[in-house]
């Protein structure tokens, strides 16, 4: 039986959260597949101390490894676990993920029926009284719904986020893997499901393979990390037109109004369960609060990209010596 399991490679990037990495590790531990049929590895993005501490206890248990890189980003540390990976199947999930024990086998079934396919899993929020983390969390629910669900009868899923996603390894690196680019957490998922799709492949939902979340947010947290998500969005449009057929940016896609309605009703309309103690008011304030906070990291990044374009055309120029 084992010998028709693929072997698996999960990547895991990390800096600085080892009492998450300790959980997320102790999850795939206990994963319900064989444990020489998948390897981990733990690629740490320059933490300040050494995840050694909370990896070690666990060698036993599990085939895990770990690289260390000078601070790049998430993108750039998964792309370096999938060049020392050697499994048939790149398993990405984040250090503040829990993968439930089917996760994998899930993952592994999947790309066994279709091996050519990118696979999302579901993920939820295990923090139920943050209503900030609940937000977050809805959010990514709600645009899996709208843009997902919507496309399934034209070319399927549009989209997975990078903590619950898994692809074949050698087109995985033939299309590049993660743009590096991307200094953060922030779209760079998005550009690699775009890529994915632009090369004619799909994308294949596994709601059977499900990670928890756990990313405590604050006030303070929740605007900058979609203020950085904003500021991603920014980039990933940038790559966009680069890539099109006329190479020209088209703006800011704005979704109709209908979309922005639909969000702030979902909290109303989800079961309660998936929205846990938070009124279900609260969480709409929230999931307004992370338009705003978008919008403003996406002009940000625009006023910053031209004040930083200008400043070059004009060294450019003064070197050439057309400006004095």
């Amino acid at each position: 039986m084992h010998r028709q399991l693929p072997f698996c490679s999960v990547i895991v990037p990390t800096r600085g959260r080892n009492k998450q990495l300790a959980a997320c590790l102790a999850a795939l531990a206990a994963q319900d597949y064989p444990s020489d049929s998948f390897e981990v590895i733990v690629v740490d993005d320059g933490s300040p101390s050494s995840p050694e501490e909370v990896v070690s206890p666990l060698r036993g248990k599990l085939g895990v490894s770990v690289i260390s890189q000078a601070h790049a980003g998430p993108a750039r540390a998964r792309n370096t676990g999938a060049a020392r990976a050697t499994g048939a199947l790149l398993a990405f999930t984040d250090d503040d993920c829990a993968p439930t024990r089917g996760w994998l086998a899930a993952l592994a079934g999947r790309h066994t029926e279709a091996p050519e396919q990118a696979i999302g899993g579901l993920t939820t929020c295990s923090l139920r009284n943050n209503h900030f983390s609940t937000a977050s969390q809805l959010l990514i629910s709600y645009l899996y719904e709208y843009f997902n669900s919507r496309n399934s009868a034209s070319g399927g899923p549009r989209f997975f986020t990078s903590n619950n996603l898994a692809l074949p390894r050698e087109r995985f690196l033939d299309i590049g893997g993660f743009d590096a680019s991307f200094p953060s957490a922030a779209a760079e998922d998005r550009e690699l499901c775009e890529r994915w799709h632009r090369r004619g492949f799909q994308l294949l939902y596994a709601p059977e393979a499900v990670v928890e979340h756990a990313h405590y947010l604050t006030l303070l947290s929740f605007w900058r990390q979609h203020f950085a998500y904003g500021r991603g969005a920014h980039r990933f449009h940038q790559l966009r037109a680069k890539y099109s057929e006329s190479g020209n940016s088209t703006g800011v896609k704005v979704e109709p109004l209908s979309f922005y309605t639909d969000l702030l009703r979902y909290p109303f309309v989800v079961p309660e369960s998936d929205r846990g103690s938070n009124s279900a008011l609260a969480v709409t304030s929230a999931l307004a609060l992370t338009q705003v906070a978008n919008a403003a990291g996406y002009y940000w990044e625009a006023l910053t990209h031209s004040a930083s374009s200008k400043r070059n055309v004009q060294r450019d120029a003064m070197q050439r010596g057309d400006l004095k």
